[in-house]
């Protein structure tokens, strides 16, 4: 069996890759793709998979848009890290929706449900899936604990969310920063991702912070910002096409 992996998060395809292997000698993973643009291209390009697993939450936005740019007709486990998103739509006649951290008897589960499924059973899915929509709610504002106190903040205020040895903070426009509880996985979900993107394992960036991109000598990206970072902010090369699109808002 060929399986695609469309997950953005290093260390959870990383953990799917190791229960696949363990589950089934003969899956082979065909490909990697982090984002809805790469997912739409390698789709395209590729010879089709026998099947997808795929984060409903992706660097640019929701899986869902995947939908509306092509026809896909190639079975789909999805897998997100936040239950907010299991609707109904997913649990009724679908092949399995998984919330992370994926265990190995789910994926079990998931791949004997999907091995007994006809291919009468597979159209009826893909023909549900690609009807589906999800527009979510992201916030506009967030309550950051100071001291004794809940600082409200306004997101279009906010330059970057960065991120080093499991501690957050929060860095402002005003060059005032302060310290946040959540992981960069838990900040990204709620964020319009028309408006901040995650550039590295380190940073969340606003767009509209960006003052200047500058060419690295390996192709990288050097991100200047409109408040001062407790260190460079680096778009890696093969993000970098992606980070372009970002910023003219394509």
């Amino acid at each position: 069996m060929k399986v695609l992996i469309v997950e953005d998060e290093t260390v959870a395809y990383e953990n799917l890759v190791d229960i696949l292997s363990e589950t089934d000698a003969l899956i082979e993973v065909v490909g990697n793709t982090e984002s809805i643009i790469q997912t739409v291209q390698w789709l395209k390009t590729n010879p089709a998979p026998d099947l997808i697993f795929m984060d409903i939450h992706l660097s640019d936005g929701s899986a869902f848009s995947i939908f509306e740019k092509m026809q896909v007709e190639i079975p789909i486990i999805f897998t997100t890290a936040y239950d907010e998103y299991a609707i109904e739509a997913f649990k009724v006649n679908s092949i399995d929706y998984l919330l992370k951290p994926i265990k190995t008897e789910e994926i079990k589960r998931a791949l004997t449900k999907f091995g007994k499924w006809t291919h009468s059973d597979i159209a009826q899915y893909l023909a549900r899936v690609g009807q589906l929509t999800l527009v979510p709610k992201y916030k506009d504002k967030i309550l950051i604990p100071f001291k004794d106190k809940l600082l409200p903040i306004d997101l279009p205020d906010i330059s970057c969310f960065y991120t080093t040895d499991k501690h957050t903070c929060i860095y402002m426009k005003d060059g005032c920063s302060y310290p946040y509880s959540k992981t960069l996985e838990q900040i990204s979900v709620s964020l319009d991702p028309a408006q901040f993107m995650r550039a590295n394992k380190q940073f969340i960036i606003a767009r509209n912070s960006v003052k200047n991109i500058t060419v690295w000598f390996d192709n990288r990206l050097l991100i200047t910002l409109d408040t001062e970072t407790p260190e460079r902010i680096y778009i890696s090369k093969n993000k970098a096409a992606e980070f372009k699109s970002w910023m003219i808002n394509e």
